[in-house]
């Protein structure tokens, strides 16, 4: 469960939980969620979709091999016991749970990758007359991407 502890019942509620939590001896993961940008989050998504584009691949799938797995694996890919199997299995974490900061990293690995092992260029954020081209394309081509 996710609270916003600038809010008074956010902030009861999320004691209340960690008592039942403490009761119950539970384990628990505490993280801080800073908030990301919408902007850096549809910068992201215009350059996925314009590498897919130039490669003739879906952009789910371009974020999937490319983005997560091989430029940024130490970010995504994670592990945990499978629950039936007991053994150790990896998954991808989601890009959701990412900070600003993680995700400016991973932005920035991804267009070093495209320049310089896909030879396609990817602005940079500020480099808006570029980045509405792209836009204007991708929406042009959405049915193969």
């Amino acid at each position: 469960m996710r609270y916003t502890l600038s809010f008074p019942f956010h902030v009861r509620l999320a004691r209340e939980r960690l008592e039942l939590l403490i009761r119950r001896g539970a384990t628990i993961d505490l993280t801080e969620k800073r908030p990301r940008s919408l902007q850096q989050n549809a910068y992201l998504h215009v350059c996925l979709s314009w590498f897919g584009l130039q490669i003739g691949e879906s952009t789910d799938e371009v974020k999937r091999r490319y983005y997560k797995l091989h430029c940024s694996p130490d970010i995504f890919v994670r592990e945990k016991d499978d629950p039936v199997l007991h053994v150790p299995v990896k998954y991808l974490r989601s890009s959701a749970d990412l900070s600003s900061e993680e995700m400016a990293i991973t932005i920035e690995r991804f267009r070093n990758f495209a320049s310089q092992e896909a030879g396609i260029y990817i602005p940079s954020a500020d480099e808006h007359a570029f980045i509405m081209q792209m836009q204007v394309e991708i929406s042009r081509n959405q049915s193969y991407i």
